[in-house]
């Protein structure tokens, strides 16, 4: 026992000594200056991409996170603690969105560092003062509005904050190689830009879900070649008339779920998620009112993809998935179900089983 302790003190000594000031700007150009690598982190969000680019080992040094959005995933995140058991003892702090989020606790972690997303720092207002005044340095990054720029500054970020710039420069280039191979087919063939629609479907057929405009899968769809329907009508998420819908003719839907169901219609992929099942649950879409007119159900182009693999640097899989599903020929080769779990052989210390992306 006391040997347990004098070994855990000796590494955060260590650690402590081998940790130096630096200054970085986060992705909304902020300085901000802290010990790196950080010994005392909490993760605000993005927990999957902070192991994947700290390594496994950077959660020995998280000491709180706002959960929910792993658990969300619960398929997911039940994988994680069953690898790695001490995932589930990390300190919660809340969610911003729901207005749990809180700071008494975000102190009381004595952190070196608060990691957020871009719209937890904003959602936070005037608060964010009072975590500084604690003398807790905030960084901001940012995943969510799905651009080039700050995906590769995030990745960075993360990088500096956990001692592995070199590890995230590689998944930066990677990223950015792959970015930069679909423009460049896109711009060579130079074919017209199908329409594209992208709807959140855990409401199921009765209820039109979330769609995107900027950002997440409406920026992947742009990124990927597409002429995202939602863009005239929505800024960053929310939900298009159904008549919309309809009128717009989409030549490409793709319908989006997590490993859990809200209802026995909704979609779900993912995690532990049986191909059939989420088969039979997208073929159900086709007999929503009004859509046996659309292009896209006539031609039987009804695609699903994983909701959890958007907004993270994860997300260069469902990029060619994208792609792939607007431009077959063009892409004939790239494999995107590979893709994704490639980046799991190489990054993460989990293998994911289920179904992740999807097509009738």
């Amino acid at each position: 026992m006391f040997k347990s302790f004098l070994t855990l003190l000796f590494s955060f000594w260590v650690g402590a000594l081998w940790a130096a000031p630096v200054t970085v700007q986060d992705v909304l150009g902020r300085d901000v200056t802290f010990n790196a690598p950080a010994q005392r982190v909490i993760v605000g969000f993005y927990p999957e991409d902070y192991m994947a680019i700290g390594t496994e080992a950077a959660y020995d040094k998280v000491v709180g996170m706002s959960k929910y959005i792993w658990q969300a995933r619960s398929a997911n995140w039940d994988m994680y603690v069953k690898h790695r058991p001490s995932l589930a003892d990390i300190p919660g702090i809340g969610r911003v969105d729901a207005k749990t989020f809180s700071i008494e606790k975000v102190i009381s972690l004595n952190p070196d560092l608060l990691m957020l997303a871009d719209w937890q720092y904003k959602g936070l207002g005037e608060d964010i003062k009072r975590i500084e005044s604690a003398g807790i340095p905030v960084l901001v990054v940012d995943y969510n509005a799905q651009t080039l720029q700050r995906h590769i500054k995030s990745t960075e970020l993360i990088g500096v904050i956990t001692g592995q710039e070199e590890r995230a420069a590689k998944i930066a280039n990677e990223y950015k190689h792959n970015v930069e191979m679909i423009e460049k087919r896109l711009a060579k063939a130079n074919l017209p830009k199908p329409k594209i629609y992208t709807e959140y479907g855990a409401g199921g057929i009765q209820e039109l879900g979330f769609t995107f405009g900027k950002n997440m899968w409406g920026a992947i769809s742009t990124m990927a070649g597409g002429d995202n329907i939602a863009a005239p009508f929505v800024e960053w998420w929310g939900k298009l008339n159904p008549e919309q819908v309809i009128a717009s003719n989409p030549d490409i839907i793709v319908i989006t779920g997590y490993d859990t169901a809200k209802s026995t219609d909704s979609m779900i992929m993912g995690q532990d998620v049986e191909e059939a099942d989420a088969r039979q649950r997208l073929e159900n879409f086709k007999n929503r009112t009004g859509w046996s007119s659309i292009s896209a159900v006539k031609n039987n182009r009804l695609y699903g993809a994983y909701h959890g693999a958007c907004r993270t640097i994860i997300d260069g899989a469902m990029i060619q998935f994208f792609a792939k599903a607007m431009y077959p020929d063009l892409f004939a080769d790239l494999d995107p179900e590979k893709a994704y779990s490639g980046f799991y052989e190489k990054y993460l210390p989990v293998t994911p089983e289920g179904t992740f992306t999807l097509q009738l």
